[in-house]
C-alpha cells in the first residue's frame, strides 16, 4: 500500500508539473480531495487572516504556483498527495469550471443543453475532464477583470461552478473514487473563452433598487452591502467584495459607497491595493453592461 501512495504521489507530481508548463497554478490533494496541506494557523484561532504571507505552506489555493521547483517543495512537504489541484481565476487562463454532476441523480448534462438553447451559445471545444463517478468538468477562460464566484446548484440542479477561491481537480489525479482523466482528444485544447451569454449567467444577478413611497431608498441598502462585505471568509472575500461593488454601482451607490466597501474589505484581510482593484474591475463590468 506504501509503494503504491508512492507511486500515485510521483505520478501526481509529474501531472501538476505538466499542468504547470501550460500556465495553470496548481496545489497537491489527498485522496478525498482536499488540499494536501493544513494550515499552519489552524491551532491558533485568534491568528489573523493569512494568504501565505507568513512563508509558510497550508493555505490553500494561495499556495498554488507555475514554478516547478515550489511545486516540488509542496509534494515534498505532502508526501501522502496522490492528487493535484488546478485554482481556478488565476491568469493567464482564469479558469472557469463548469462540473456536471451525476450524484444528485439529477441529468446535468441536458440541464445544460437546455440552458444553452434556452440564452443562445455554445460550449466551444474544450478540455473535457472525466470523474471517477461519471461527471466531467469543462474548463473554460474568463475575461481577466471578472471573478466569477463558486457555486453549487444555482445555475441549475447538478451543475457546479468553480471559479475565483476555488479548484479543479486535475487530470491524473487519484481518489478514493479512482482517477481522474481528460476525455479523448481534450487533453492538448486550450481553454476555450466562457461563452458571454453563459458568463452573465454565471455571475450574480442584480438587484434592482428598493423603493419606498419617498422615492429610492439607498442607505439602507448600501449598509447591507457593506455587511455582505464584511461577513466574507477566507476565499469568499474578493468575490464578495467584487458582487457587493457591481451591487453599488447598478444601484447609482458607486461613488458614495466606495469608501465603506474599501474599508469593509481591509476588515476581513484584504489590502487597500486589493480591494481598489477588486472595485474597479467591478466599475468596468457595470459600464460595459450599461
Amino acid at each position: 500500500m506504501a509503494t503504491t501512495d508512492r507511486q500515485a504521489t510521483t505520478l501526481a507530481l509529474a501531472h501538476a508539473l505538466t499542468a504547470a508548463e501550460r500556465g495553470l497554478a496548481v496545489i497537491p490533494l489527498t485522496r478525498t480531495k482536499l488540499p494536501a496541506l493544513r494550515s499552519p494557523h489552524r491551532d491558533n484561532p485568534a491568528a489573523p487572516v493569512c494568504h501565505g504571507e507568513c512563508g509558510r505552506f497550508g493555505h490553500g489555493v494561495y499556495d498554488a504556483s507555475t514554478d516547478a521547483r515550489r511545486i516540488r517543495e509542496l509534494f515534498a512537504a505532502a508526501p501522502w498527495a496522490t492528487g493535484y489541484g488546478i485554482a481556478c481565476g488565476l491568469p493567464p487562463h482564469h479558469l472557469i469550471g463548469i462540473d456536471l454532476d451525476t450524484k444528485s441523480g439529477t441529468d446535468s448534462s441536458t440541464a445544460l443543453r437546455e440552458l444553452a438553447l434556452r440564452h443562445l451559445f455554445t460550449i466551444p471545444p474544450t478540455v473535457v475532464v472525466l470523474t471517477p463517478s461519471g461527471g466531467r468538468h469543462l474548463w473554460l477562460t474568463g475575461p481577466p477583470d471578472v471573478a466569477v464566484p463558486n457555486s453549487a446548484g444555482r445555475l441549475a440542479p447538478g451543475i457546479d461552478v468553480r471559479g475565483a477561491g476555488g479548484y479543479l481537480v486535475g487530470p491524473g489525479s487519484r481518489t478514493e473514487h479512482g482517477v481522474y482523466g481528460a476525455a479523448p482528444g481534450t487533453a492538448h485544447l486550450p481553454p476555450a473563452p466562457c461563452p458571454r451569454a453563459l458568463l452573465r449567467l454565471l455571475l450574480p444577478p442584480p438587484r434592482a433598487a428598493s423603493r419606498t413611497g419617498s422615492g429610492t431608498s439607498t442607505a439602507g441598502h448600501g449598509q447591507g452591502l457593506v455587511q455582505f462585505v464584511l461577513a466574507a471568509h477566507e476565499g469568499q472575500r474578493n468575490t464578495r467584495l467584487f458582487w457587493a461593488a457591481c451591487r453599488a454601482y447598478e444601484n447609482g451607490l458607486g461613488p458614495a459607497l466606495i469608501p465603506a466597501l474599501i474599508e469593509a474589505a481591509r476588515g476581513t484581510g484584504l489590502s487597500e491595493r486589493e480591494a481598489r482593484a477588486t472595485i474597479a474591475s467591478a466599475a468596468r463590468l457595470t459600464r460595459g453592461r450599461g
